[in-house]
């Protein structure tokens, strides 16, 4: 395929990544609560990868090992982060939340070099930098966001990516050798759903369809049938053009979050949180490790 091709495929990709965050602005604006907003979308998303798996014959371990694996990446990959992102989302923008979901490789790096995974690099510490100094925008200034009394929440959408980056580097050193990307959305998908449906059903937060379904609901549904699609286009992009080609969604997403949620949301973002975006992907490129190395699935 000509790299013009898989070019487009990649904005294509990341343009409906982004499209999700308004999405996912609306599903909350009635207030549901959260665990009954994850427990829709893991149902929707696990119905979709059964037929994935079904259709990509990928192969499924069941033991005691692989059963801890995707209980690891369904808390640090989904319930935990969704959870807190659907708190921050009903208080934040759109566009705001779609710069704080983009800080995943800034957290990812400080926790590799934590914990020795990855070594030091000057440039990239640059790039750890301007991210803070990206949400230093978002939080200081008195015009930043519409409203004052909302910067606490930045905090709290900061959980989410802290919990990706966790989970990206858990990936990295525990992914067993007989389970590709889609048997481990598949497995954690299904942890998840057996977690969160009865949490939900125990607590009334689970969210009943013959109750009625407007607009948040169909924003949910959509959400989470957009995020399948994205993944599995992930995963095509990956087989074709490698990872490293494939990772430079992250540069398309944000941007596209920010842009959907002024189309749909009719949201106007301050000068701030158009330099926080400027400076926040200048800083996810000096992040990224520099190899060609291209792996395939």
């Amino acid at each position: 395929m000509s790299k013009f091709k898989l070019l487009a495929w990649l904005s294509l990709l990341g343009i409906i990544w982004g499209s999700t965050i308004p999405l996912t602005k609306t599903a909350v604006s009635t207030g549901h609560n959260p665990l009954g907003l994850i427990a829709w979308q893991l149902i929707i998303a696990t119905i979709f990868m059964v037929v994935l798996v079904i259709w990509r014959k990928s192969k499924i371990v069941i033991d005691a090992k692989h059963i801890l694996f995707f209980a690891v990446i369904a808390f640090g990959g989904t319930l935990i982060p969704n959870f807190f992102s659907y708190i921050a989302a009903f208080h934040l923008p759109g566009g705001v939340m779609a710069l704080v979901i983009a800080l995943v490789p800034i957290f990812s790096l400080i926790i590799a070099l934590t914990f020795r995974i990855e070594r030091f690099v000057w440039m990239r510490m640059v790039g750890v930098f301007l991210g803070a100094a990206a949400i230093a925008l978002l939080v200081l200034p008195e015009s930043s966001l519409p409203d004052r009394s909302k910067v606490v929440y930045v905090f709290v959408g900061l959980i989410a990516p802290l919990f990706y980056g966790i989970e990206g580097n858990y990936l990295m050193l525990n992914q067993p050798t007989d389970t590709g990307p889609i048997a481990t959305l598949f497995g954690a998908s299904v942890v998840g759903l057996l977690v969160t449906v009865p949490l939900a059903l125990l607590t009334g937060t689970f969210i009943n369809p013959i109750d009625g379904i407007g607009v948040p609901e169909l924003a949910l549904t959509l959400s989470g049938i957009l995020h399948v699609v994205a993944y599995v286009g992930y995963v095509w992009l990956v087989s074709q053009a490698g990872s490293v080609f494939a990772s430079q969604v992250a540069y398309v997403v944000t941007p596209a979050g920010v842009i959907t949620s002024i189309l749909f949301l009719n949201e106007r973002p301050s000068y701030f949180i158009y330099a926080a975006l400027l400076i926040l992907m200048i800083g996810l490129v000096m992040v990224q490790p520099k190899t060609s190395q291209q792996q395939e699935i």
